[in-house]
């Protein structure tokens, strides 16, 4: 029987340091953007959609940087610190499936 669950680690995409470097960088940007502080103040987790306070908050790539992940608006959410730290460096999709 062939399992319905594929094995997502076999798509892991491993990014380089430069990479990584200048994504970071353009995400400390965003963060001053008025883009972002209206998104933080929905106050609406992306994975959970719990409500939180903005302190409670932080900026998640839906696809992780060390998986290739820009930043860029349509990859960065809002996320509460609880869903962040459980994602890790998992896409979006993983997270959904567990």
């Amino acid at each position: 029987m062939v399992s319905a669950v594929m094995d997502l680690n076999f798509f892991y995409q491993s990014a380089g340091g430069a990479h990584i470097k200048k994504e970071r960088q353009k995400a400390k940007d965003l963060r001053k953007s008025r883009w972002w502080q209206q998104e933080l103040q929905q106050g609406i987790c992306y994975y959970c959609e719990g409500k939180f306070p903005v302190a409670e908050l932080t900026m998640d790539h839906k696809v992780p940087l060390a998986r290739g992940g820009m930043s860029t608006k349509s990859n960065i959410v809002v996320c509460c610190k609880s869903c962040n730290t459980e994602k890790q460096s998992k896409t979006a999709a993983e997270m959904v499936l567990g």
